[in-house]
């Protein structure tokens, strides 16, 4: 029987990474990209590239939950709030999307049972982004109780569903130097909040992922503007 993974895939560093990961552990890729009325349509661009580079079009699915924009409350689906610049600091940021995991974790593991996945690879820091609720080790355990509690497969096998969070305790740094091992196409990823033709160095995305670059001695291989980190 073939091992299959979900991978929430954003088109960004952290869940291509995990794209690696989960190849490198042996699984079969389900790539699965989220729509939420974010700024741009970019990061959906980025994966479908990321899942035609490890071969998985085909499976790669895009799912509209664009409701999340309507919702609002977060920097990155309301354009009348400002992105931050100032760099990540105490507390929770604009940036945080309202439950976005929580409502994510949830979808993708329905498509999980559905296609038999043991697994839901899902690139979660809590390092870098410490202020995300839905972030934090407390969350992803809690949910990995819940999915098992609200599944058929959870109630009626002794297969359990795991949610794995492989990025969780590393810095961007540790995470680059992870994805260049298992050679990561970073040059297909986007990490900044504006999603122009070229990043623009000074959102608080574009200064983590600069910074952890040069952590690695290495170039990051996507176009920028400006690059002040």
């Amino acid at each position: 029987m073939s091992k299959k993974a979900v991978i929430v895939l954003s088109g960004g560093l952290d869940s291509t990474t995990c794209m690696g990961i989960a190849l490198a552990e042996g699984y079969e890729l389900y790539p699965i990209t989220f729509h939420y009325n974010q700024r741009h349509d970019k990061e959906v661009e980025h994966a479908r590239k990321v899942a035609a580079h490890y071969g998985v079009a085909e499976r790669h699915k895009v799912v509209d939950v664009s409701f999340l924009g309507q919702i609002g409350g977060s920097s990155l689906t309301d354009t009348a709030m400002e992105v931050p610049t100032e760099g990540v600091g105490e507390g929770i940021p604009s940036t945080y999307v309202p439950a976005r995991n929580l409502i994510f974790l949830s979808l993708v593991t329905a498509y999980a049972e559905v296609i038999g996945a043991q697994v839901l690879y899902t690139g979660v820091t809590a390092v870098d982004y410490s202020g995300y609720p839905d972030c934090r080790p407390e969350f992803i355990k809690s949910m990995e109780e819940t999915i098992n509690l609200a599944t058929k497969l959870g109630i009626t096998s002794d297969a359990k569903l795991r949610i794995a969070t492989p990025l969780i305790s590393l810095t961007k740094g540790e995470i680059i130097a992870r994805g260049l091992e298992l050679g990561v196409p970073y040059e297909l990823t986007t990490s900044c909040y504006q999603g122009e033709a070229e990043a623009c160095g000074e959102c608080d995305s574009c200064l983590l992922r600069l910074k952890g670059f040069k952590e690695n001695g290495v170039q990051d291989p996507i176009p920028y503007k400006t690059k002040i980190g």
